[in-house]
């Protein structure tokens, strides 16, 4: 579904934060990223998510060399990829429902649909009473959730999330667990970056370790991938 081979990335005319990053990741694989401040997990994430370009190397997408796609063919391959960042990214002048709703209403869903979608979802992570409200208004876990359930909503072929955790009690954090779990085996790739030991700990899926802009092997698990660095 995805590979990265001999990809490097810098941000300008600075210093390559990635080098020599090889990555195959498939349908359904689940795996964290975890390293240090600075070492480059952000960065991996934007360009698994077609948001940084590289500086050399080839990204290959659901059997697309990335490079060879104009504006509008990227932006397709965008829409079946769901992205959590740390800043969330909501609309302030979106109500929680609308920031939501947006990605099935880019994708050209029925009204009456994505109201049962989005309703549900926000339900299931606890945020009924906060359908209508602004994000401006909402607590830095509160928008967190939401962004997450903007980035499930669609069901997309990948999920990329900057940890999504950071924010949130362990009683959430088990649920979203089991949300991107479910997700999983229903065959969306999940890519998560955490530094938090024991939710990695708590989930028996392969662990990448990144140094210096660096992709070190993953730990043995059942996730088909490869990585060097």
């Amino acid at each position: 579904m995805l590979r990265l081979e001999n990809v490097a990335m810098r941000y300008g005319t600075g210093p390559e934060v990635l080098t020599e990053v090889n990555l195959s990741l498939g349908r359904g694989d689940f795996f964290f990223v975890m390293g240090p401040s600075g070492a480059g997990k952000t960065s991996l994430l934007r360009v698994l998510g077609l948001i940084a370009p590289t500086s050399r190397g080839r990204v290959l997408m659901f059997d697309r060399d990335v490079r060879s796609l104009d504006r509008q063919e990227l932006a397709a391959l965008r829409r079946r990829i769901g992205i959590v960042f740390q800043d969330f990214r909501l609309l302030d002048h979106l109500s929680s429902f609308d920031n939501v709703a947006l990605p099935l209403r880019i994708h050209g869903g029925q009204d009456d649909q994505i109201r049962d979608f989005v309703i549900e979802m926000l339900t299931w992570l606890g945020l009924e009473d906060l359908v209508d409200s602004d994000p401006t208004t909402l607590s830095m876990g509160q928008r967190q959730m939401v962004a997450i359930a903007r980035a499930v909503v669609t069901r997309p072929n990948l999920l990329l999330c900057d940890e999504p955790t950071s924010n949130i009690d362990g009683r959430l954090a088990r649920r979203l667990m089991h949300l991107f779990s479910q997700l999983s085996k229903l065959g969306t790739s999940v890519v998560i970056s955490t530094h938090n030991d024991e939710l990695v700990a708590r989930h028996p899926h392969p662990v990448l370790h990144m140094s210096r802009g660096r992709l070190a092997s993953p730990l043995p698990g059942p996730a088909s991938l490869a990585a060097a660095g």
